[in-house]
């Protein structure tokens, strides 16, 4: 039995909770703060920025923003901005975990396969140290590893063969 879960399972799982919409442009969350809160993508698109330096662009139905403040007791670690107007369900975030399994075990698995992916870049890397390629080859390996780390993309819906960060 895969403990992957499907994506309508999950957005059926949130789909009762308060809506929050972010106009172009609009912060959704900001660096350093904490909120408390989860945020799940219902539509749009958003940007994940770092230290100035746009990490990723998220736009996958089921996407779960500030799992790792909550999760750490940390203040989030980077900057997300709405790139279109966008949709999302909000979460307070103890509330969601001790009474949502699904969100629980979605949110587990994402996190497992951003680890996993990681990893396997890291692998990369070292490989690409070893033979001496070129710095630009291995700043995108780094680039991609930072974006598996800070951002949830929508690896936890595509599984492990078809990992488009292999």
């Amino acid at each position: 039995m895969s403990l992957i879960l499907d994506r309508a399972t999950f957005q059926n799982s949130v789909a009762t909770l308060p809506l929050s919409t972010y106009r172009i442009g609009e912060t959704v969350i900001a660096d350093g703060s904490r909120t408390g809160r989860l945020l799940i993508l219902k539509r749009g698109t958003v940007a994940i920025v770092k230290d100035g330096t746009e990490i990723a662009k998220v736009a996958e139905p089921g996407a779960v923003f500030g799992e790792l403040s909550v999760l750490l007791d940390q203040p989030h670690a980077a900057n997300v901005h709405a790139v279109e107007a966008s949709e999302f369900y909000v979460a307070e975030a103890t509330t969601l975990l001790t009474q949502n399994p699904v969100a629980v075990l979605h949110i587990a698995t994402m996190l497992a396969q951003r680890l996993n992916g990681a990893n396997r870049a890291l692998i990369q890397l070292k490989q690409q140290l070893s033979a001496g390629e070129p710095q630009s080859v291995v700043a995108k390996t780094v680039s991609r590893m930072e974006g598996l780390l800070l951002v949830n993309a929508s690896l936890v819906y595509s599984g492990y063969p078809n990992d488009p960060y292999a």
